[in-house]
């Protein structure tokens, strides 16, 4: 176990904050609109994320938008600055993203910096119409005016903790824990 590793959100709280994204997108979004948007999960807990909120809308509504995925790897303001060579995930984006509505899902929503991120790879792929965000957790500590649409959680975390989620095989063992910050220095490569 990790030190100072406490349960923030158990199974339970995760599945009310799915749930609570989709009412959220189906209050803006009609049903028979659902195929028409891409939901465009951010690699690798992102598309996790997504995952749960289309069966979400699958049970709901009996549709769902459009999967993808996309990495923001290359396009991350801390590229040079990490202690390993990052890793490479699959973007699969199914769809001309010119004029379509994208839903951009992640796990955390943090300090903005990812989400910059992935609007800059977005634009990579298109012109889209509207761009919506859905993140499982809204967490204070913003670098960037950005914010979520459709949140499914909030936290507050005090300095020097910070946020292991953990999704299992099944949805009934994912939680999100409340750990301590390691202290590994950055090395600039």
């Amino acid at each position: 176990m990790e030190s100072g590793k406490k349960l923030l959100f158990d199974h339970h709280a995760v599945r009310d904050g799915i749930i609570r994204m989709a009412t959220g997108i189906l209050a803006e979004f009609p049903a028979e609109k659902l195929p028409e948007i891409a939901m465009i999960g951010i690699q690798t807990r992102g598309v996790i994320v997504a995952g749960r909120l289309q069966r979400e809308l699958q049970r709901c509504v009996g549709c769902t938008p459009v999967p993808g995925s996309l990495d923001i790897t290359m396009y991350r303001d801390d590229i040079g600055k990490r202690n390993a060579l990052p890793i490479i995930h699959e973007t699969d984006i199914p769809l001309d993203l010119d004029g379509k509505i994208v839903i951009l899902v992640d796990d955390v929503l943090h300090t903005g910096r990812t989400i910059r991120a992935a609007l800059d790879a977005l634009t990579d792929y298109g012109r889209p119409a509207m761009i919506r965000l859905a993140a499982l957790v809204d967490r204070e500590g913003r670098e960037f005016p950005i914010r979520a649409d459709y949140a499914g959680l909030t936290a507050k975390l005090p300095a020097g903790r910070k946020m292991r989620i953990v999704f299992g095989e099944e949805p009934d063992q994912d939680a999100i824990y409340n750990i301590q910050k390691s202290n590994k220095k950055i090395v600039r490569i």
